[in-house]
């Protein structure tokens, strides 16, 4: 079933949210603008996420600066902040959704599309922030 069309696999709608946060960073537009645009709207879960990400931006940023040891957020590769955004969002607020399945996607999302160390990167800051939001033993 292809990325971002209705009755996409989880992991295929985060794939196309982080690909939506990732436009709208680019392009200075709300996700809501870029969705709006796109002939075909994409899957339920991959909208939610995204703009969820969007809308809660200023708050995820900040855990985001507060957990990059020598890292400004702004300076992440872009790649990597829509996937921390993204991942951020889902730990604090999708209890429905347990942390190693978030975790794991997104390191997989961070070693396909970004830089070689993006992978170790995105899993250390959300090994430590899923600690924060959800406690050590969370789901």
């Amino acid at each position: 079933m292809p990325s971002g069309q209705p009755g996409a696999t989880r992991r295929e709608a985060r794939e196309r949210a982080m690909h939506l946060l990732y436009e709208a960073e680019i392009k200075d537009q709300p996700v809501a603008d870029v969705i709006a645009a796109l002939p075909v709207p994409p899957d339920g879960y991959a909208v939610a996420v995204a703009t969820g990400a969007d809308q809660q931006r200023a708050g995820i940023d900040a855990t985001l600066g507060r957990f990059a040891r020598g890292w400004d957020v702004e300076r992440m590769p872009a790649l990597d902040r829509a996937v921390l955004r993204l991942a951020t969002y889902e730990l604090g607020h999708r209890p429905d959704v347990p942390r190693n399945v978030v975790i794991n996607e997104a390191v997989e999302l961070a070693k396909r599309y970004s830089t070689d160390g993006s992978g170790a990167f995105v899993n250390g800051m959300l090994a430590r922030i899923a600690d924060e939001l959800r406690g050590p033993d969370g789901p």
